[in-house]
């Protein structure tokens, strides 16, 4: 029996994330690996930070979060929607998640959160038909929403904004492809 690489995607964006944690400084994780903090249109770090974030993570346990949601979801919405479409999808999510945090927040993000997000909502349009939503998004979506919202109200290093951009994100995206079949 061989070992496949499966999910390039999902895999190079694992891989990638464990490197950047292990040999990184802080503050080339600050530099490099976190969010434009302030809309700078002239700075080209401001576009590379857009994306590089989503690989940046603050610790292990923050890094192993993220990965252990991403890696169950990502590779079966990889194989569903393709690798071109799936990073297409992380990019869209990352960009217009850290747009939307520089243009309402003073604060940088770190870590796929979003990302992870965002394949959970897309996740669960997988078995989606004409005309029809599947209860488990409904379900998922309530939860989703309302553990986010009730965990807004504890002051931690956590961006609950970044979760539901994300979230909202694949949702929509989930529902736009489904629309098109």
């Amino acid at each position: 029996m061989k070992i496949k690489y499966n999910s390039p995607v999902i895999l190079t964006y694992t891989m990638f994330s464990i490197c950047i944690l292990a040999f990184c400084s802080n503050t080339v994780l600050a530099k490099y690996f976190s969010s434009p903090s302030h809309l700078s249109f002239f700075d080209p770090y401001f576009y590379v930070r857009l994306v590089s974030y989503i690989a940046g993570h603050g610790d292990l346990r923050h890094l192993i979060g993220n990965l252990m949601i991403i890696l169950l979801v990502g590779p079966l919405l990889e194989e569903k929607y393709g690798s071109g479409k799936l990073l297409e999808m992380i990019l869209i999510t990352a960009i217009a998640t850290g747009l939307l945090n520089a243009f309402l927040f003073s604060n940088s993000l770190i870590g796929g959160s979003g990302i992870a997000f965002m394949l959970i909502l897309l996740g669960s349009f997988s078995n989606i038909r004409s005309k029809e939503i599947p209860l488990t998004f409904i379900v998922i979506t309530v939860l989703f929403i309302g553990s986010e919202v009730i965990s807004t109200l504890k002051i931690d290093q956590i961006s609950q904004f970044s979760h539901l951009a994300g979230g909202f994100i694949g949702a929509g995206y989930g529902f736009i492809r489904n629309k098109k079949k």
